[in-house]
């Protein structure tokens, strides 16, 4: 493992499921919105299945209740229009940075390595929630599911993060709780760093080859814990 890690020189997280727990704003849109359409409320649970692929696939799984069925266009759009309004307007009224995300955030930032997010979330909600958090100052970068013709599992949004910055994918961690971030991950060249606190299920990823993190952590300090001796060691 320590060979893996020792020429991090940036580290990119996913934001849902991997910063902060938003499922409980994500879900109270979907009741909103399913009432607004005249629709009995889905459980959170359900709508925290359906969290990972942006809003707009969002909003058709919440109106069909299906991962994979799509929405009659016309519906879908009332529907979107309205998710994103009420979204907006309540995006940190329950969610919140998981317990050590700070933390985490603040010791890496400590050894002068950038911090990037890479999300599929539109990007200008991804922004005005950091800032609402009191995240935002840690990010060089933030990159949402609309800032690229292409969003995670895509390899693009973490190759131009990698090419923003001026280094190799190969020198870039991608931290994050789903199959789409691994995925990515994986196909940009890019280190992969499963969080078992988040929405996706770390052990059923990891059975599968094509899923299976290079690195699996229950806290982002944990990170820094892995490259900090090798940051020691390179200084002396």
């Amino acid at each position: 493992m320590t060979a893996a890690i020792e020429h991090v020189q940036a580290a990119a997280f996913d934001l849902d499921g991997t910063l902060c727990d938003s499922v409980p704003d994500l879900a109270a849109a979907a009741e909103a919105m399913r009432e607004y359409l005249g629709m009995e409320p889905l459980p959170a649970k359900t709508v925290e299945s359906y969290v990972g692929d942006g809003i707009g696939k969002l909003v058709h799984r919440v109106i069909t209740n299906d991962r994979d069925l799509e929405a009659a266009p016309d519906l879908w759009e009332k529907g979107f229009v309205f998710y994103m309004k009420y979204y907006r307007d309540h995006l940190s009224d329950f969610t919140r940075p998981y317990p050590e995300t700070e933390a985490g955030l603040a010791l890496l930032k400590s050894l002068g390595i950038p911090l990037v997010v890479i999300t599929n979330k539109n990007e200008i909600l991804a922004a005005e929630l950091l800032k609402q958090l009191g995240l935002a100052d840690y990010f060089s970068l933030i990159l949402g599911g609309d800032s690229l013709p292409e969003k995670k599992p895509s390899p693009l949004p973490l190759q131009h993060a990698a090419e923003v910055l001026g280094i190799d994918p190969a020198n870039m961690i991608m931290v994050g709780d789903s199959r789409n971030d691994i995925i990515a991950a994986k196909a940009a060249g890019c280190l992969s760093v499963g969080v078992t606190f988040g929405y996706g299920d770390m052990t059923l990823l990891s059975q599968d080859k094509a899923t299976k993190p290079d690195w699996i952590i229950g806290s982002l300090p944990e990170i820094y814990e892995n490259l900090r001796p090798k940051k020691a060691e390179d200084d002396e």
